[in-house]
């Protein structure tokens, strides 16, 4: 059980290091993406920034990105159109964040359960070749031999199965805090959003339409991507 031990934590060390290195606030979202993308807001260049979240590798970027997109495409949309778009796209990001660092928690709960097969694999063969041998003394020493090497892989198994459990825990931490940060930088940018076009909008079409009720809708709260009943975050 040593070769799928030693697999399991090769694959371990290198989620680990890929995790440190792409779970982190700049690839969520950054201050620059969010300077950039309200100062174009403002000046209603919505190709512009929709252009530049594509070469943006961060979520917050491709919130914005489907968000604008659905927006250009159907300028008569309401608003609440316009938000429903972009708490989909949020729960989209948001859940692939969460599922990414489930499998540290897999493999935190496979390492020992392997370890535990090669623990109860080698008293069995240590077992068998004690009770077909012949002198006290060798049957001793084989039983030795086999109870060591069946410990060994129960260690092993816990060496492997506990970091990747810290790891985990660590990791999960740092995806509910960006979620938030991406949630409230969502809300922010549609709110600005919202402010900037609707005095453009003719009455009558758009987020002019039924002016208090689109009023009443924007300051419905928006469903936290926290929510841990929500189906798509399960895991977290």
């Amino acid at each position: 059980m040593m070769y799928p031990l030693a697999l399991i934590s090769v694959v371990g060390v290198v989620l680990i290091l890929l995790y440190l290195v792409t779970i982190r606030r700049n690839a969520v979202v950054s201050d620059r993406f969010m300077d950039n993308a309200e100062a174009m807001i403002r000046k209603r260049d919505f190709l512009g920034l929709i252009g530049y979240c594509k070469k943006q590798n961060e979520s917050m970027a491709r919130v914005t990105q489907k968000t604008l997109d659905f927006f250009t495409k159907y300028p008569s949309a309401s608003f609440g159109e316009v938000r429903e778009v972009a708490e989909a796209e949020g729960s989209r990001q948001a859940g692939l964040l969460s599922s990414r660092i489930t499998y540290l928690a897999d493999i935190g709960s496979i390492a020992p359960m392997v370890g535990l097969l090669g623990t109860v694999l080698g008293m069995i063969k240590s077992f068998m070749q004690i009770s077909g041998g012949d002198v006290q003394g060798v049957r001793h020493m084989e039983l030795s031999g086999g109870v060591s090497e069946a410990l060994i892989t129960t260690a092993a198994g816990l060496m492997i199965g506990i970091p990747a459990l810290v790891f985990y825990s660590i990791f999960r931490g740092r995806v509910q805090k960006y979620i938030a940060e991406l949630e409230a930088a969502s809300t922010h940018l549609m709110a600005l959003l919202h402010t900037q076009v609707e005095h453009q909008r003719p009455v009558g079409g758009g987020f002019q339409s039924s002016s208090q009720k689109t009023r009443e809708d924007y300051t419905t709260p928006v469903p936290s991507l926290l929510d841990t009943n929500r189906p798509d975050l399960h895991g977290i």
